[in-house]
């Protein structure tokens, strides 16, 4: 199965949104530092969830992004969709030409797999995965660890 970073970065950015959105707009260098992604990257991966509507930015200080909507109409399929990524289990990316230009003896098992991965995404909601305790747990190790590395630039000021 193929799922790249793009996917893989959106979902984390949008479930580290969730996590960090109840008291307003999250700045994209907050998510950058606690996901170790990229700020150009994220800026890139927001420019298609905007326009997919899935999140709205704030302008001005104290800005950032917001949901555009609750925690259970979102769903990762969407996120995935939004970013331009394909869920694909076959060999040759879903163009058919998987041997020699033509379909393999699997292909339909494959592409039947990759809607199989794509329906079981199109299940789990942002408020599925932000009420998991292993995903509380982890956000609270990175939240820690975000505000230590805030305490070192302070003292080093």
């Amino acid at each position: 199965m193929r799922l790249t970073t793009k996917g893989r970065y959106a979902v984390t950015a949008m479930l580290d949104l969730a996590l960090h959105g109840h008291d307003g707009p999250v700045s994209l260098a907050d998510i950058s530092g606690r996901q170790d992604i990229s700020l150009s990257y994220l800026e890139q991966l927001f420019a298609k969830l905007r326009r997919n509507d899935l999140v709205t930015s704030v302008r001005g200080p104290g800005g950032g992004y917001c949901l555009s909507r609750g925690l259970g109409e979102i769903f990762v399929a969407q996120i995935v969709d939004a970013v331009n990524e394909a869920v694909d289990a076959t060999g040759c990316g879903g163009t058919s030409d998987c041997q020699q230009g033509e379909v393999c003896l699997t292909h339909h098992l494959w592409c039947d797999l990759s809607k199989q991965i794509h329906n079981f995404l199109s299940q789990i909601s942002l408020a599925n995965l932000v009420e998991r305790s292993e995903v509380k747990n982890i956000s609270a190790r990175q939240d820690a660890r975000a505000g230590q590395d805030d305490a070192l630039v302070v003292s080093r000021a």
